[in-house]
């Protein structure tokens, strides 16, 4: 059953001609704002229902979100730098850095420098990883089908384009956009 807020946002009361846009309802600054049109909103409720859910189901098997995510891409990319994970995975260096060296202390990854740079971490999956990786995927795909059972795949190429763009488009000179906020600058903003 629908909750009483999810209902009125899907009313169609709200959807009629003299209704505000979608974009103005959106967004914080004008005085229509719903915080239940807002697209960040939603992206940040849809993001903590999967994470809890998630987390709890990798508590099962001894393991994290930034462990699962640290490892996905490592998989992907094997070997990646640490700097490379922290980029690709949106998470500070010095966080990614304490999740790898938990995964390499419990014999998921191995670590090495980068031969011609030494400045370089490079981070390698081993057999263990793959074995890890593998359990945390099937526990993924639980998840991925049940949101996306009722999606085709068509609505899950535009998904990924309009969040693509969305990330992006962050990444657009947010010193301008946002002065009083200091924010280092990513080096793949598309990733």
């Amino acid at each position: 059953m629908p909750k009483r807020d999810d209902m009125r946002s899907n009313s169609p009361k709200r959807r009629t001609r003299g209704s505000t846009d979608a974009k103005r309802r959106g967004d914080p600054g004008f005085a229509d704002f719903r915080i239940a049109d807002s697209p960040f909103y939603l992206l940040a409720r849809t993001m903590g229902r999967y994470s809890i859910d998630m987390e709890n189901a990798l508590h099962a098997i001894d393991m994290d979100l930034p462990s699962w995510r640290a490892l996905m891409i490592v998989a992907e990319t094997n070997p990646s730098s640490v700097s490379e994970i922290a980029d690709r995975a949106v998470m500070r260096l010095s966080t990614m850095t304490r999740v790898v060296q938990r995964l390499e202390k419990r014999g998921l990854l191995k670590v090495r420098r980068r031969k011609g740079d030494a400045r370089v971490t490079e981070v390698y999956i081993n057999s263990r990883g793959v074995s890890a990786a593998r359990r945390v995927r099937d526990i993924a795909s639980r998840f991925y089908n049940l949101a996306f059972h009722d999606f085709d795949a068509a609505q899950i190429d535009a998904l990924n384009a309009l969040l693509r763009r969305v990330f992006a488009n962050l990444a657009l000179q947010p010193e301008v956009l946002a002065p009083e906020i200091r924010r280092v600058r990513r080096r793949s903003p598309l990733v």
